[in-house]
């Protein structure tokens, strides 16, 4: 309403001053009525212009929303009154039986046919592979044991220990020695001495002077062990 009434206003206002001009320019037709019409003018537009858009856009307020009370949920019904599963209702009725496809049975040739597949036409025949015969067994190895060397013989028995020859004492040892794939001794090992001095004579005799001739696989030299007892007899009593 009041952007229509400052239009009109404006316009009216337009309307006086054209025709105060055109009485005055009739009257005296002066540069100066025509400048102040001009200026008169725009300050109409300047007016109008300046009118802000609120006023000019005319508001239209939304329609008023409609509420309602929504009822609350009913409450459930007791479980003695619930009804019963509808499948129990149901008669139970067996399934039909889907058809099966009957096995296919394929005859195979005979054993001594030497092919794969069926003998019929079309079928496709795959010989075997042949039937090789087992390799040979490997032969057993050769195995030789180690033996004295006759080049140690003359000094192979342990000197006599002096407390004993003065006791007058005999004796024997019993050793396990350990041979290596050059025929000398690496190792001796006591397994039963009449005495102490025995077994230290022995010991120190088969690691220094002891020789063999080594003990052999399928011909080749290999170290072994050997069970030796050496006997200490007087000999001039």
């Amino acid at each position: 309403m009041r952007l229509m009434m400052t239009a009109k206003s404006a316009q009216t206002m337009m309307e006086q001053s054209n025709g105060a001009s055109l009485r005055y320019g009739a009257e005296r037709k002066s540069p100066l009525a025509l400048g102040g019409t001009v200026a008169v003018h725009a300050l109409v537009v300047a007016a109008f212009l300046l009118i802000p858009r609120e006023v000019i856009d005319r508001f239209n307020p939304a329609p008023p929303i409609d509420t309602y009370a929504v009822p609350p949920d009913p409450p459930p019904p007791p479980v003695d009154q619930v009804d019963p599963a509808p499948d129990a209702a149901l008669p139970n009725r067996p399934l039909p039986k889907q058809p099966t496809a009957p096995d296919t049975i394929i005859p195979l040739p005979p054993a001594d046919s030497g092919l794969i597949g069926n003998a019929g036409p079309g079928d496709a025949r795959i010989p075997l592979p042949p039937v090789l015969p087992p390799p040979p067994a490997l032969p057993e190895p050769v195995l030789t044991q180690a033996t004295i060397d006759p080049r140690a013989l003359p000094t192979f028995q342990p000197d006599y220990p002096g407390a004993m020859i003065r006791q007058q004492k005999e004796g024997t040892v019993t050793v396990r020695i350990t041979i290596n794939a050059q025929g000398r001794v690496t190792d001796i090992e006591r397994i039963e001495a009449s005495d102490d001095s025995f077994w230290l004579a022995t010991q120190r005799h088969a690691l220094r002077a002891w020789r063999f001739r080594p003990a052999t696989r399928d011909g080749a030299p290999v170290a072994s062990t050997k069970i030796l007892t050496v006997r200490f007899t007087l000999t001039d009593r």
